[in-house]
C-alpha cells in the first residue's frame, strides 16, 4: 500500500489535484520554511501538503519539500496556483456568525431548534463574531486567504473587517465597528497564551481587510515591527 503512494507521489500528475495550503507562523517555522516551498503573507507563510485522503481519525497528508518541488519540476508559483484552486475544493470555506455555531452546538444536543432559536437570537451583523475555517475544522485558517470570502462578509456587515488568528485551524472575523486593533491584539494574545497550544498558535497579531482594495493587512503593527521586536 504504502509503495503504491510512493510511486505515486513522484507523479506529479497524480499530486496536483491534491495540493492545498496550509498557514503558519512564519517566524516560529523558519527551520521548516528554510525547507519547503512557501508564499510569505505578512507574518504569516502559506506552506503546502499533498492530500492522500482523510478518514475518522483525521487527514493523511505529506508536507511538499523544496526536493519534491525539484524533482517534479514546478516552481511554487505553480504549486501556489494549483493549491489556491484546489483548496477551496477539498477543503471548502465556511463562514459561521458565533450564534449560528452555539445554537448548531445545543441542536445536536437535542435542544428544540425553537428555544435555541431564542437563546441565541440574531444580533446585529456588525456586532457579532464570525469563524471562518474550513468543514473538516482543520488547518482552516488559510481560509482568510480567500479574498471572495471577506469581501462577501464585509458586505453583509456594511464594514472593513479585523481579522483574528485564534489558531491554525480558524480564524474569526469581526466588523471593525467592534474595537480597536490594538485591543484585539490584546486579547488575541491572552487566549493565545492560555487557551491554543504552542503549535497550534497562528499569531499574536491582528489583521485589516480592506473592502475597497480587498487587501489582507496586520493592522496593529507591520511586518518590519516584527521582525525588529525578534531580533532584538
Amino acid at each position: 500500500e504504502f509503495g503504491t503512494i510512493a510511486q505515486d507521489f513522484q507523479n506529479f500528475e497524480f499530486v496536483k489535484d491534491k495540493i492545498v495550503m496550509v498557514a503558519v507562523n512564519a517566524e516560529r517555522n523558519a527551520k521548516l520554511l528554510s525547507q519547503v516551498p512557501h508564499q510569505e503573507r505578512e507574518d504569516l507563510a502559506l506552506i503546502y501538503k499533498v492530500m492522500l485522503g482523510s478518514n475518522e481519525e483525521g487527514m493523511a497528508s505529506i508536507t511538499i519539500r523544496n526536493e519534491h518541488m525539484n524533482f517534479w519540476g514546478v516552481d511554487v508559483e505553480t504549486i501556489h496556483g494549483l493549491a489556491m484552486e484546489n483548496t477551496k475544493e477539498i477543503l471548502p470555506i465556511t463562514v459561521k456568525s458565533m450564534n449560528e455555531i452555539m445554537r448548531e452546538m445545543f441542536a445536536k444536543d437535542g435542544m428544540p431548534d425553537d428555544i435555541a432559536q431564542l437563546m441565541f437570537e440574531e444580533m446585529p451583523p456588525n456586532q457579532q463574531m464570525y469563524v471562518i475555517s474550513n468543514e473538516a475544522k482543520v488547518n482552516g485558517a488559510a481560509s482568510m486567504f480567500y479574498e471572495d470570502a471577506l469581501s462577501s462578509l464585509s458586505e453583509k456587515l456594511g464594514t472593513d473587517l479585523f481579522i483574528l488568528p485564534s489558531s491554525v485551524h480558524e480564524v474569526i472575523a469581526v466588523s471593525t465597528d467592534m474595537g480597536t486593533p490594538e485591543s484585539l491584539s490584546e486579547m488575541v494574545r491572552e487566549v493565545n497564551g492560555t487557551q491554543v497550544s504552542a503549535e497550534e498558535q497562528l499569531s499574536d497579531h491582528v489583521y485589516r481587510f480592506d473592502a475597497a482594495s480587498k487587501k489582507l493587512s496586520l493592522a496593529d503593527t507591520t511586518v518590519e515591527e516584527i521582525k525588529k521586536a525578534a531580533g532584538a
